[in-house]
């Protein structure tokens, strides 16, 4: 019997062809639309965080529990075993980079600047920041390494050169001064103007020595596999390490760009209602003008002994199926255009372009392929013309036959 309702149902909502796929179609761009939208979020989202992960500050850090708030030389520790077993044993932990950070005065002839000095493991660092491939002259540097790297633009700043000595003046661990002299071996040209006044690299191994701080660090920078991993592995670690050490996430380090998310998806989600309203009063007035327009045919197979219940389902199908051409077409054609979207970025140029450079952003607009861009859009809509499916119930529920009769 049910069969027997939905083929009248199929058959009902082509007895008008033109009302019928006005409003598919409306619902056909509302799908492509949203999922277009939705999926610029999401890759635009991605690429900001890959950003911060990728360029600096990993998906998690390890400090000493003061360190993020001092950031003092004095604040460090040591990664023993028990520490570095505690990381390992937890399998979504892909990469472990120890650092030692401190602010510097660098000089060089007359001229002097502060800047961040950073201690790192050549080969690891590489692994998680590409530092490597930023790299404009010279070489990258070497496990026990005596250069140093230096950011473009304070290289220029200094008058700085390929194969100058450079002069550092630091404190070191617990009040010991800290002071060197460091050849510079390579200058390091990052696509972001931010990064590139950012400051200076040297070995671990030379850091350790420069600040009289044997075997410690600032902080460990973790990698996971799947950005899903992040909280679970911030969870294990702060329950195993204890109060010994702080744990925090990329957003937690970096606020601003977590703030900037959050109020763009604000932003989204206004415009995305917009979108799914008007399909909503697509399909809603696509249902009051059929329910007009054949009251007279609903009293009369009222009238002959049709029950009001399964004519309800009837016209509940009709608008059901209306929904699921449009959504199904919908699909069909955003899943292909993502993908390409996906692998072909939309570059910017002008001054919006140099408007990303300065946020440290790629000059470019990405596009995510998360399998809930696609679900949610057709669970919405679904929901929508749900939602609408219930005005032709209740008016067959409230349907006199005499009336509609004489329509």
């Amino acid at each position: 019997m049910a069969t027997n309702e939905f083929k009248l149902a199929w058959r009902n909502i082509w007895r008008n062809k033109r009302r019928t796929l006005i409003t598919v179609a409306s619902i056909f761009f509302g799908v492509i639309l949203s999922t277009l939208m939705s999926s610029m979020q999401n890759g635009t989202y991605s690429k900001m965080i890959d950003n911060v992960v990728s360029f600096y500050s990993g998906y998690l850090q390890i400090h000493h529990p003061d360190y993020w708030e001092t950031k003092s030389i004095d604040d460090l520790f040591i990664p023993t075993d028990s520490l570095l077993n505690a990381v390992s044993s937890n399998k979504a932990v892909d990469l472990v980079v120890p650092r030692m950070e401190s602010f510097a005065l660098m000089s060089y002839g007359n001229n002097t600047k502060g800047g961040m000095l950073i201690g790192i493991e050549p080969a690891e660092e590489n692994q998680l920041t590409r530092l490597k491939q930023w790299v404009h002259e010279g070489r990258y540097l070497k496990a026990g390494d005596d250069g140093i790297l230096m950011a473009i633009n304070l290289a220029k700043a200094l008058d700085v050169q390929l194969g100058d000595t450079l002069a550092l003046i630091s404190q070191g661990y617990h009040g010991y001064s800290a002071s060197g002299l460091f050849p510079v071996v390579g200058i390091l040209k990052f696509p972001f103007p931010t990064m590139n006044n950012f400051g200076t690299y040297i070995s671990l191994d030379r850091a350790r020595t420069f600040f009289s701080a044997p075997e410690m660090v600032t902080s460990l920078v973790l990698t996971v596999d799947n950005f899903d991993d992040v909280y679970p592995v911030k969870h294990h670690l702060t329950s195993s390490l204890g109060s010994h050490y702080s744990v925090m996430t990329w957003d937690e380090m970096d606020p601003v760009t977590k703030q900037m998310i959050e109020g763009d998806k604000g932003q989204g989600y206004i415009m995305k209602g917009i979108l799914y309203i008007l399909i909503g009063f697509g399909v809603f007035s696509t249902v009051i003008m059929m329910i007009a327009e054949r009251r007279k045919e609903l009293g009369v197979m009222v009238a002959v002994g049709m029950n009001k219940l399964k004519l309800a389902k009837v016209l509940f199908y009709e608008t059901m199926l209306i929904g699921v051409v449009g959504v199904a077409s919908g699909f069909a054609i955003s899943v292909p255009l993502v993908w390409w979207m996906v692998n072909n970025p939309i570059p910017l140029t002008g001054e919006v372009a140099d408007v990303y450079e300065q946020f440290g952003m790629e000059p470019a607009i990405y596009f995510g392929n998360d399998p809930m861009i696609f679900w949610g859009q057709i669970l919405i809509v679904f929901g929508i013309t749900l939602l609408v499916s219930i005005y032709p119930i209740s008016k067959i529920k409230r349907l006199q036959v005499t009336k509609a009769l004489r329509a």
